[in-house]
């Protein structure tokens, strides 16, 4: 439910899309907006579309008298799906969602879907924003766009060309999350290695942490998101290997462990690539811990093929899986391919998930009385006294914690868990 004189937005996908709902939210506002609830959509799989379409049902049903605004990934590539929708007021696309003229609507919401085309904007729109709603540490959009064409992959007709936002703008956007208390700034992009490229001088991810760490001093801890393995550049690898402000956690962009596969995902790896970037990543920094995404029944995999990303897990010394059941997007190469039949694309995703559990908790058992750093993200007060505090590790592990202590929210705590359950690191402090 929405209060007549509000705006809310809801997000589904990505970390871009959390920092950009942060922007939206304040741009709608300005605008003058009231009575409104945003949808920002993703367009990964055909599953997050239907959750998007559901909760549009559900939100108009609730509170009959709200306006619903739909954008997103999702809304810049099929728009019509939504356009169709007796429940939604307006569709606009991506670029306009980060524009303040995509919400200076008439009272009639007359002109009802507003799509542009992604492929000519040439820009990222930089908003500085002063934090996150509920939200202890900051994404911060550096890159946005894409130029490479995966077959599976519909995200570049939602997002447009790769693009870049100058340093001296991120800067000056750190500095302000800093001063409003967050402790940790995550840089968040949707080809986050491909940042500077379309820049003067075409400076590198590396650099670019490199510059942001030294001009903002009281910048304590940076965090990646996802990261190509065959493109990290020389000054990134000297911060994993040197810079403790850089956190030990580094998401790759897997997708499969079997080389023919890859070339069919027309990916810019090979399974060998994704095992050397993570043996030498933790040659440099030991206490390095990788997550991945990967797709399970990805067209004309064979048992054999699923087999090798199944194996990939222990030989790259994966933790964290992100697995995604394939999903054919319409329009991409992939949806053309002989598809894997839906009960064996489930089946290897509960296997896949199954390998991401083994590894997760053998990777607790190796953290049990080992101190942690935690960031705090939640307090909660306990029946008998004291508090659960849930937070996360320097590596991303999620931990809860017991205490008496008042704690803060957003403050940084040194636990020693003692156990672990399916999901969660615990400890006592």
């Amino acid at each position: 439910m929405t209060s007549p004189n509000s705006v809310q937005v809801i997000t589904f996908g990505c970390r871009l899309n959390t920092y950009e709902s942060e922007v939206m939210k304040k741009l709608a506002l300005e605008a003058g907006l009231e009575n409104t609830i945003i949808i920002n959509t993703c367009a990964v799989t055909a599953e997050a579309e239907r959750q998007a379409r559901q909760q549009i049902r559900k939100l108009k049903k609730e509170n009959p008298t709200v306006k619903i605004l739909v954008t997103g990934c999702s809304a810049q590539t099929n728009p019509d799906q939504y356009a169709i929708m007796s429940e939604v007021d307006r569709i606009i696309g991506n670029d306009l969602k980060m524009k303040s003229s995509g919400y200076q609507f008439d009272e009639s919401f007359v002109e009802r879907v507003i799509v542009n085309d992604i492929m000519s904007v040439k820009e990222t729109a930089t908003h500085l924003i002063s934090g996150f709603e509920d939200k202890v540490r900051a994404f911060l959009q550096v890159q946005n766009g894409c130029d490479h064409r995966c077959t599976f992959c519909i995200i570049p007709y939602g997002r447009g060309p790769s693009r870049s936002t100058p340093l001296g703008e991120l800067v000056t956007q750190v500095n302000s999350l800093l001063d409003n208390g967050y402790q940790e700034i995550v840089l968040t992009g949707v080809d986050l290695t491909a940042y500077g490229l379309d820049l003067p001088g075409k400076p590198t991810l590396g650099s670019l942490c490199k510059r942001l760490l030294k001009l903002a001093p009281s910048l304590q801890r940076l965090r990646l998101s996802s990261l190509d393995p065959v493109e990290i550049d020389e000054d990134l690898w000297d911060l994993i290997a040197t810079e403790k402000r850089l956190m030990p956690h580094l998401h790759v962009s897997l997708q499969a462990g079997d080389d023919l596969i890859l070339k069919r995902m027309k990916r810019r790896h090979l399974r060998q690539d994704a095992i050397d970037f993570c043996k030498l990543a933790k040659q440099f920094r030991p206490d390095v811990v990788f997550g991945v995404d990967l797709i399970a029944g990805f067209p004309t995999e064979t048992d054999e093929m699923f087999e090798n990303t199944l194996k990939i897990v222990k030989e790259a010394d994966l933790t964290y899986l992100h697995v995604f059941p394939y999903s054919p997007r319409s329009g991409t190469p992939a949806a053309k391919m002989p598809q894997v039949a839906k009960a064996v694309i489930k089946e290897r995703a509960h296997r896949l998930r199954q390998k991401g559990q083994e590894a997760l908790e053998a990777y607790f058992k190796k953290c049990l009385h080992q101190e942690q750093t935690v960031l705090v993200e939640s307090v909660s007060p306990l029946e008998n006294g004291g508090f659960e505090v849930f937070g996360k590790t320097d590596s991303f592990s999620p931990i809860k914690i017991v205490t008496l202590k008042d704690v803060q929210k957003a403050s940084l705590l040194k636990v020693s868990p003692t156990c672990f359950d399916e999901k969660n690191l615990k400890g006592e402090l």
